[in-house]
């Protein structure tokens, strides 16, 4: 059934037209209490990334891994960040999605005075290169990067493997590992996503 006969809300056609975040909310049991058409699109291309490209009609109704996972996270901190004030500067980010559209998550929780099983789990998703392009030259400002390791992140924001950036860059795989090395203590990050978290939004 289409829903074409129900009026337009003005702000919806803007929303669309400015492909705003998609908004998830949950309830600390996994229930899912609201979902945009943005962030069930984007949830389906998460979906289809996990399951190695296929089809986005398979995904329907499922929230991806990613996002489930980031929840846990949540949860985790909800135990610890009881108090509204202590999510103002706080939340927890994911790269996900297929490594050439990235979609950026971020979680944060609302927590409710009458304990975590009342609280609330938001996440935003945000496809990363609408929200801006990859600004590495910002990044090899801020984290006082090589001209090398600038490259070695611009290769990784591609999805590539160590051996695809070595091959590229002519150098061995055991060097690029050492240039991630270099910028995973420089940017403070553990792993290659949380490296482009910190690239994306410096």
């Amino acid at each position: 059934m289409s829903d074409s006969s129900l009026p337009v809300d003005p702000t919806d056609t803007l929303a669309d037209q400015r492909a705003g975040a998609g908004i998830v909310v949950l309830s600390a049991s996994m229930q899912l209490l609201h979902m945009n058409r943005q962030a069930s699109e984007l949830s389906k291309q998460i979906n289809a990334a996990e399951q190695g490209g296929g089809s986005l009609k398979s995904a329907h109704g499922v929230l991806p891994t990613a996002l489930t996972e980031l929840c846990g996270e949540i949860i985790k901190a909800l135990h610890v960040r009881t108090e509204a004030k202590d999510w103002e500067q706080f939340e927890i980010k994911r790269v996900a999605g297929n490594p050439e559209q990235p979609i950026l998550l971020r979680g944060f929780g609302l927590p409710d005075r009458g304990g975590v099983q009342y609280a609330r789990l938001v996440v935003t998703l945000e496809e990363l290169a609408r929200r801006q392009q990859l600004n590495t030259d910002q990044a090899k400002e801020k984290f006082q990067l090589t001209n090398r390791e600038q490259s070695v992140i611009e290769h990784l924001a591609k999805g590539w493997t160590n051996k695809e950036i070595a091959n590229a860059l002519q150098i061995t795989e055991q060097t690029v590992k050492e240039h991630i090395k270099h910028i995973m203590r420089k940017t403070n990050s553990t792993t290659r996503t949380g490296i482009l978290v910190h690239i994306f939004n410096s």
